[in-house]
């Protein structure tokens, strides 16, 4: 083989390995739409905005990865994930035992819960056993609707929602009484859009953890704790959570 042919093939392989290095440094990211304030679309820009958004792009700065953001609804994430379809997610998920024997989790980045929303004038709600005989909405694939199967019975009046806009719609409109779903997320819909017209009732139910969600075996897990640990000690975790939620407790 002629020394340039010698030359020309190494410089190939060294641009295509070079080039496979650089498309292992990015990763097929997915977040669900609409769980605001985590994640949700700015109509100004067409960009996602929210906490996750915030804390995915720290964790990518810190980790030493770019990412190519999709978005899906919620329930087919973990399918995704699973399938080796995405790489990593972020998207309010909670740290199960079951999630956890299909894909890898980092180190949690937020405690969360389960909480009722229901009109303001629904004086009569106030538990969860409160919600039994009536019509109660919450997310497919959420543990949510898994914790209110298991609390009130197969035979209830659960209907499970695509969108978490979606069923505060049929709350406000009455075709529900009441929504169960993550406690950060209810808390934002009736300070915001639901503000005067609904309220969130009841205790905290089931103290949950949400984690960034990562394909079973990536190498990828120990770097995002590592930057989640650095941004906790450093401040930037508080500064992103103050800039969604008010004041850290």
């Amino acid at each position: 083989m002629p020394t340039q042919w010698i030359k020309t093939l190494g410089l190939g392989l060294a641009f295509t390995f070079a080039t496979t290095l650089a498309n292992a440094a990015t990763l097929k990211a997915l977040t669900d739409p609409s769980f605001v304030p985590f994640e949700m679309m700015d109509p100004a820009s067409g960009e996602m905005i929210g906490f996750d958004m915030d804390i995915l792009a720290e964790v990518a700065k810190r980790a030493g990865f770019e990412y190519d953001l999709k978005t899906m609804d919620f329930n087919g994430i973990i399918p995704a994930l699973q399938t080796r379809n995405t790489d990593i997610a972020l998207a309010g998920i909670t740290i199960t035992k079951e999630r956890e024997k299909i894909v890898d989790f980092s180190d949690p980045y937020y405690d969360s819960g389960l909480r009722i929303l229901v009109r303001s004038n629904n004086d009569q709600v106030e538990t969860i056993q409160d919600l039994k005989g009536k019509k109660v909405g919450t997310k497919i694939g959420s543990t949510s609707y898994n914790f209110l199967v298991q609390e009130l019975g197969e035979d209830n009046s659960v209907t499970p929602y695509p969108g978490s806009s979606d069923m505060y719609m049929a709350l406000m409109s009455g075709a529900i009484d009441a929504v169960f779903y993550d406690a950060p997320n209810v808390g934002y819909f009736s300070s915001t859009k639901g503000k005067g017209r609904t309220k969130v009732t009841g205790p905290l139910y089931e103290g949950q953890q949400y984690g960034i969600a990562l394909v079973s075996g990536s190498p990828w897990v120990k770097k995002v704790n590592k930057a989640l640990a650095g941004m906790k000690a450093d401040g930037t975790y508080k500064t992103i959570y103050e800039k969604w939620f008010g004041t850290m407790p």
